[in-house]
Formats: C-alpha cells, structure tokens, sequence
C-alpha cells in the first residue's frame, strides 16, 4: 500500500464514516452508500485540506472513484 492511497483512504474513510477497511485501492461512489452527491462535496472538500490543493468544480464529477482520485493527485504532484 502507498503513502499516498494510505492518507487517501484515512481521509475518505474519516469524511464518509466508514471503516478504512471498506475502502480498497479499486472502490468507486457505487461501492458506499455515504458517497452520495452530498458525500462527494464533502470528500472534495477533504481532500483539499488533506493535500493542500484547490480542485475545480468541474473536475468534482470525475473524481468518484480511489483510481481516479490517485490518479489526479499524482496529475497535480501529490506526493
């Protein structure tokens, strides 16, 4: 496991109350319940606090699943 998926799956599991354990290097919106729309906002908001980034709005919708959210963090230099 990365650094990098270990500080992600700590933060989604802490902003959608779930356990770290649920959340897998492949877990997508549709594998929880709690990432809804509203859960969503929430994990964004997450995770520009988390790695110090600004993410746009338009890029909210593409970023609903760990692989797609690695793989835009690496984009944007997240170590």
């Amino acid at each position: 496991m990365s650094s990098l998926f270990g500080r992600l799956q700590s933060t989604i599991a802490t902003t959608l109350k779930v356990p770290p354990a649920k959340i897998t290097e492949s877990t997508s919106n549709e594998d929880l319940p709690a990432w809804d729309s509203l859960g969503q906002v929430n994990l964004m908001m997450a995770l520009e606090q988390t790695f110090d980034l600004y993410i746009e709005v338009e890029d909210f919708e593409g970023l609903r699943s760990v692989p797609a959210i690695l793989s835009y963090l690496q984009r944007s230099g997240v170590q």
